[in-house]
């Protein structure tokens, strides 16, 4: 195979390309704490603004912001509790997939293992937990529909129509390849993290809010966080009824979004998000 030019080599990593995972900012642990605060001073549980904060700084491609996220997140002593914070924020960088796409969610968590402490990295779990088989398949396929319906009720046979009307296998990958087998937690897994109904909604809100451009797709997915309280599946998640109630509401809400554009201000240094950004601005 032909070696790349140094004038191609040089094209693919010119500035305006942007082509580098973004720094941390230099007071994004003050972002993330006062996250923290308000979270538990409405009783909303560590798995859930540790999902907001983890796919919003995924979304903005910050490797070393994930680093200092895992430090204030493991604050007690205790390397159990380390490897669960650890175990957690992979997993929601997985799911980061169906919104994000894969490259972010590889560069993000190949740093994040880098950065973490050997007694932390070892321990993480090295077994599969969504390989399809000729045995779960229809389990996967019945997960991903339930999810489904559980996010879009009552417009959930509409929508998938609406989708297919697009491209007939647009609805199909989504339900099968995304809600069924990344977006829903396996059933049965006794290794990793499970994230649970309420934070994949949190997750889904705060990758599509730090993207900017997808508005409707964060209304529904501020619906379908609220549709977890309605359907009973928000019990699933760890997360106590009362923090559940208050994510669900419109000052939970608002709590998500103007966090999320917090981590994207200081991350972005006041530029905004960068999932998107303008290739004209100034370098």
């Amino acid at each position: 195979m032909s070696k790349l030019s140094n004038s191609l080599k040089a094209l693919i990593s010119a500035p305006k390309a942007r082509p580098n995972t973004v720094p941390a900012p230099k007071y994004i642990q003050s972002v993330y704490q006062k996250i923290q605060q308000t979270a538990e001073s409405n009783n909303v549980s560590r798995p859930s603004w540790l999902a907001l904060s983890t796919a919003a700084t995924m979304t903005m491609n910050s490797p070393e912001s994930l680093a200092i996220l895992f430090q204030l997140a493991t604050t007690v002593d205790s390397v159990d509790d380390r490897v669960a914070v650890a175990e957690l924020m992979r997993e929601v960088g997985l799911k980061c997939i169906s919104f994000n796409g894969i490259p972010r969610t590889i560069n993000c968590l190949n740093a994040f293992k880098a950065s973490l402490p050997d007694s932390v990295g070892a321990q993480l779990s090295r077994t599969p937990t969504r390989t399809p088989t000729p045995e779960n398949i229809d389990d996967i396929a019945r997960r991903g529909r339930a999810l489904w319906d559980s996010i879009y009720n009552p417009f959930e046979t509409k929508l998938y129509a609406k989708l297919a009307e697009s491209h007939p296998d647009l609805p199909v990958h989504i339900l099968n390849s995304h809600y069924g087998a990344l977006l829903s937690d396996p059933a049965g897994r006794t290794t990793g993290a499970t994230v649970g109904r309420i934070a994949t909604s949190i997750v889904a809100v705060s990758c599509l809010r730090a993207q900017s451009g997808v508005g409707p797709q964060v209304t529904s997915h501020v619906f379908g966080l609220r549709k977890a309280l309605q359907d009973g599946s928000w019990a699933d998640s760890g997360e106590s009824e009362s923090g559940a109630n208050w994510l669900a509401s419109d000052e939970g809400n608002t709590w998500i979004l103007n966090s999320v554009d917090e981590i994207v201000e200081s991350i972005s240094e006041g530029a905004g998000s960068n999932f998107a950004p303008s290739r004209t601005s100034k370098l």
